[in-house]
């Protein structure tokens, strides 16, 4: 049998793709081991190695090798991992944050750093786009890609794996000081700007390396500072509205289906504008000790932070149900699938709000591993890992300050674009006349995720064909948190300074002009704090809101063992494992339901079968087949037995949303079955064919009860009620749910190859493509509070995605420009809420570019742009696709150098 493992060295995901410096590859173990070395050099050879640890992996597996920790070519890790076949990525403030792995969405896939299970959250400043969640999606954009040197994408799943992803397992690596030979030190820099901004953004990553004899020590750091600015029109979705208010000019039919209530209304109708000033630092560290070629002890420390100084600013409606609607003077409409909507609408005597908003949150992300690799003797190896890491996310500010002013007049106009509004105003937005300060609010958010980790593996060889693996692993997560508020200061609640005060004078007010169609008034948030002695405002713990405070713990043990073999059949290379894993799981869910304390403890526990085998149809073509089952366990915020009141705004009669969780819930279960096809050629190419399957059991899905309820009705204090609530308001309750069994397929298709048969100049040139297409339907339960079950896409599913790279690399320069497409895809399926039965996004294509030129052998040089073509990001209301949410991000520019030593 080969014992000889190839490790691909390298120092940063930054391109996934770009270098320049030659570095040796070494391959060792045992006596009998070789050394291999061979000169890798560029965009060609990060491909290359990515191509050789697919063909070796025993499961179905792509990776991102990267040469150079200073090559700058995606603004976070997310963003590098959305060129990997299957892979889609959500975007937040045009930059990657969360991926969805062969159609299932981010929940699905189980991250690993430095081969410990992890989870990072951060947040989006858009309650639309999820606000601050607690789901188990990874939030990659806390991480620089330079932090990282290779990246696995796990697809299929084998014993060895710990439990956990359906969708797949994404393994992060960072460098150790024996990947390279002696001393190496790299420092970049790079700077550029956005064209949404007027901001100098900059970047800086170095690293320094060395070993001495049987020791090494390696540190890297990244940092970097943005600004990044998202404007556009929303609504707050649509509602049926019903008026008596209208003018005589209208016609009976209009008339009629205003006294019906039988028209669909835009809600909000806002230009908005978001902000968001952000910083990001990763440190890595790592001291290895090898005093034999048997034994091998490293300690690996990561930290990665984010900043994000927030502003936002809108200007919307507040008539009925946050509609235009006060007096209805022109209307026209569609026949949209059946509804009737207003696309057009000229109203008097409404109510026009601006808002201006101010947040601060950071996500910190730790973690220390100590790992050791032991060759006992020839046939007998074993691996241990313990580690703990934590995931800190704090927003210690949210503050909101509201202006309304009644008796205005506008019009709104989708005519124009569908998914972009036009508004006019019968007044002058940014004059001081007629606005009235509506309310001031306050909110702090707080989220630590800890995981402690543990595994042993062992591998004992068996003759020369076949390896006996086995092993267990102990892992303890904890997720707790809370929320602060205190809001409905000015008109409902009294003020330290100028209790009542209501009318504004220039002093507490500004004139908000950075959206390209609109200025208006706003109140400045410092000087109207400080007008009513709200000024440095802190939330103690009198302000928890004792349900949305939650503790969830989840203690694994896990067993396995695999038989593995690389033979040979009908004198052709075969090789496989077939392998059962045992785990148990006791989940401890703390929190307060129905007015008590509850602690809910239960367990379950199970054992996964895999099966995985390659067989080498010839000597470079490959038949991959996996099957294997899995799970994935519920949300985080689905396992609390906490309850969370939704603070969207409500006016007379409208229902609101109270949400419980089930510590109950089954976790999803699948049957997974992923066969493949592969031919590999020279150089970089290579192209493959690949067929998923997965059958779930145990779907999760949001329940409404038959019933409204009032918050007395359900043992809540009437403080959680949302702006507009009463004591009498009616809400919907909604609970998390097992429900039936789900199927999703798809196939995958990879390609890619030099150009090297064309003559020069063009044989320099070279393609990566690659397409996904995915089909998967799951059975909601009682849709919008309908009393109906819909059949609908999963959650995050695009049906199709395709990744096209078109580069051209010399000795001395190279360049390259990528599309990646994401098909349109469902983000929520509503429960409970009458405006709409789901809400997505629409498909989108973003385009890059990066070249460099190497001056030296130490110093190269390099040019990014990033969006191109300024995607517009379309978030749709409703299965009859209304426009909820537009924005636009800005393209990115960004040049810089970097210098070897």
């Amino acid at each position: 049998m080969n014992k000889t493992v190839k490790t691909a060295v390298a120092l940063s995901v930054a391109h996934a793709l770009s270098t320049l410096y030659v570095l040796p590859v070494y391959a060792q173990e045992n006596d009998e081991e070789s050394v291999e070395i061979v000169e890798v050099q560029g965009f060609r050879s990060a491909v290359i190695k990515a191509k050789d640890l697919k063909r070796e992996s025993l499961v179905a597996q792509d990776s991102i090798v990267a040469e150079d920790i200073a090559d700058f070519p995606d603004l976070n890790l997310a963003d590098s991992l959305q060129r990997v076949p299957g892979i889609a990525i959500t975007r937040e403030g045009g930059e990657g944050r969360q991926i969805s792995l062969r159609g299932m969405g981010p929940q699905f896939t189980r991250v690993e750093v430095n081969g410990m299970e992890a989870l990072g959250s951060s947040s989006s400043p858009m309650d639309s786009r999820g606000a601050v969640t607690r789901s188990r999606a990874f939030d990659f954009n806390i991480f620089a890609s330079e932090l990282f040197n290779q990246i696995d994408v796990k697809k299929s799943y084998s014993a060895e794996i710990e439990e956990g992803g359906i969708g797949g397992t994404v393994n992060l690596k960072t460098a150790k000081p024996f990947d390279f030979s002696g001393m190496k030190g790299v420092i970049g820099v790079q700077g550029g700007t956005n064209t949404n901004t007027d901001n100098f953004d900059n970047r800086l990553v170095g690293m320094l390396s060395n070993t001495w004899d049987n020791f090494g020590a390696l540190a890297s750091v990244a940092y970097s500072t943005r600004e990044s600015r998202e404007f556009g029109y929303n609504t707050y979705r649509w509602r049926k509205r019903s008026t008596s208010n209208y003018s005589d000019s209208l016609d009976a039919n209009t008339a009629q289906l205003l006294e019906d209530g039988e028209l669909w209304f835009s809600r909000g109708n806002r230009y908005s504008v978001w902000n968001n000033q952000q910083e990001r630092l990763g440190i890595t560290a790592s001291l290895q000790y090898r005093p034999s070629d048997d034994l091998n002890i490293s300690l690996d420390f990561l930290r990665g932070e984010l900043n994000n100084t927030l502003d936002e600013h809108h200007i919307s409606t507040g008539g009925s149900s946050s509609t235009a609607l006060g007096r209805v003077e022109e209307l026209e409409f569609i026949d949209n699938n059946g509804d009737k909507e207003v696309v057009f609408g000229r109203y008097s005597d409404t109510t026009i709000r601006t808002e201006s908003r101010e947040d601060y949150n950071e996500s910190v992300f730790t973690q220390l591993t100590l790992s050791v690799d032991w060759n006992i003797t020839d046939d007998f190896i074993a691996n241990a890992q313990i580690g703990s890491s934590s995931s800190d996310y704090d927003q210690p500010k949210v503050n909101k300050a509201n202006l309304m002013r009644p008796g205005s007049g506008i019009t709104t106009d989708f005519t124009q674009d569908r998914f972009y509004g036009v508004n006019t105003y019968d007044f002058d937005p940014a004059s001081p006349d007629g606005w009235l300060v509506k309310d001031l609010y306050f909110q702090e958010d707080y989220i630590t995720n800890d995981f402690d980790n543990a595994r042993v593996d062992f591998k004992y060889f068996v003759g020369d064909t076949g390896t006996i693996s086995f092993g267990a692993n102990y892992k303890k997560f904890s997720n707790t948190g809370e929320r602060r508020q205190d809001s409905g200061y000015v008109q409902s609640k009294d003020t330290p300074l100028n209790n009542g005060v209501i009318t504004i004078s220039p002093d507490v007010t500004e004139v908000y002009s950075d959206h390209p169609d609109q200025d208006w008034l706003q109140l400045d948030m410092a000087k109207i704090q400080a007008f009513y002695g709200l000024s440095g405002l802190s939330l103690g713990e009198d302000k928890v809101i004792s349900t949305f405070a939650y503790d969830v713990e989840e203690e694994t043990q896990a067993l396995y063992g695999m038989y593995s073999w690389d033979s040979m059949l009908n004198d052709a290379n075969f090789r496989g494992s077939v392998g059962l894993r045992y785990y148990n799981t006791e989940l401890t869910s703390k929190g307060i339901s129905g007015g008590e304390d509850i602690i809910m403890v239960r367990d379950y526990s199970g054992v996964l079968p895999t099966l995985n085998v390659v067989y080498e149809v010839s000597e470079d073509v490959l038949l991959r087949f996996s099957a294997s089952k899995n799970l994935t366990r519920p949300s985080l915020s689905a396992l609390s037995v906490s309850a969370s009141v939704s603070q969207a705004t409500l006016s007379e009669g409208d229902i609101g949303s109270v949400t419980i969780g089930n510590p109950s819930l089954k976790p999803y279960s699948s049957v997974n079955i992923d066969t493949s096809l592969e031919s590999y050629f020279d150089g970089v190419g290579y192209f493959s064919v690949a067929v998923f399957y997965k059958d779930i059991k145990d779907f999760i899905v949001t329940e409404t009860a038959a019933q409204t309820r009032t918050l007395e009705e359900l043992s809540l204090p009437n403080s959680l009620l949302p702006n507009g609530g009463t004591p009498t308001t009616q809400f919907n309750v909604t609970t998390p749910q097992n429900s039936d069994s789900s199927t999703i397929k798809g196939f995958e298709l990879a390609f890619q190859r030099d150009f090297d048969f064309l003559p020069e100049p063009f044989q320099n040139f070279g393609l990566i493509a690659n397409y996904t297409w995915a089909d998967g339907n799951s059975t909601y339960r009682n849709v919008q509070g309908s009393g109906e079950d819909q059949v609908k896409a999963f959650q995050g599913l695009s049906k199709s995605s395709y990744n096209l790279t078109l580069y051209y690399e010399t000795d001395e320069w190279g360049a390259r420009v990528s599309a990646a497409y994401r098909d349109r895809y469902i983000s929520s399926v509503e429960a409970g809420l009458g405006d709409e039965d789901e809400r997505g996004f629409h498909e989108t294509t973003y385009v890059d570019f990066s070249a460099f030129y190497q001056v030296n052998e130490s110093l190269k040089l390099n040019i990014e742009g990033i969006n191109l073509t300024n995607e517009q990001e379309i978030q749709y209301s409703d299965s009859s696709d209304r426009p909820y949410n537009t924005t636009t991000s800005g393209r990115t520019f960004m040049a810089g150098a970097t210098y070897r030593f």
